[in-house]
């Protein structure tokens, strides 16, 4: 070995050992961050650190599940990355209540469907919020049931469990007195 090179030695290792006690990252695999669908992060390590710092956010319509910060130290993560979850908005179900009821919901949360009373659920009674941040299957409806033995209304005794709400019933009421006049009509 030359003897110029032979002195530089002493001077090129101290180098080595001050970068490694200064930068220790700088062998370290903390720069190659987590990636998350539906979001991005942000490195946000300070000058001269000994950690490495990122932060995630998520995109439009999605909604952050886990810690939005993390840090990585000698080639590890604090944590596993966060996740960006899709958000569904309240279903609206006319005549019909919600198991949970809230404003949104994080997909795959589930959802139960519950019709009111005299109203039967057409559709898939359990919903899921999706990926892409719809209900999956479709929103079911509540449509009004005809209890057995309502099909015609032969008594006011009836009317009312066969009728929703009380213009209805008047209505009926009004029916059925024409159909009466007409039936004694025809009798004469």
């Amino acid at each position: 070995m030359p003897p110029k090179l032979q002195s530089m030695l002493p001077a090129l290792y101290l180098f080595g050992v001050l970068t490694l006690l200064l930068f220790p990252c700088g062998l370290c695999d903390c720069r190659s961050f987590p990636k998350i669908a539906h979001g991005s992060h942000q490195d946000r390590t300070s000058f001269l650190s000994f950690t490495t710092v990122v932060h995630y956010e998520c995109d439009e319509g999605y909604v952050l599940v886990g810690e939005p910060e993390m840090t990585c130290k000698n080639s590890e993560w604090s944590w596993p990355a966060p996740q960006c979850k899709a958000l569904c908005m309240k279903p609206e179900v006319e005549n019909g209540n919600l198991s949970v009821d809230k404003d949104q919901y994080v997909e795959p949360e589930n959802v139960a469907i519950q019709c009111d009373s005299g109203y039967g659920i057409v559709g898939t009674p359990i919903i899921t919020c999706s990926e892409d941040g719809t209900w999956h299957p479709k929103v079911p409806k509540c449509e009004w049931e005809i209890l057995n033995g309502c099909e015609q209304v032969l008594a006011g005794s009836k009317l009312m469990q066969c009728l929703p709400n009380p213009e209805e019933a008047k209505m009926a009421l009004e029916v059925y007195k024409l159909s009466q006049e007409i039936k004694r009509l025809k009798q004469e």
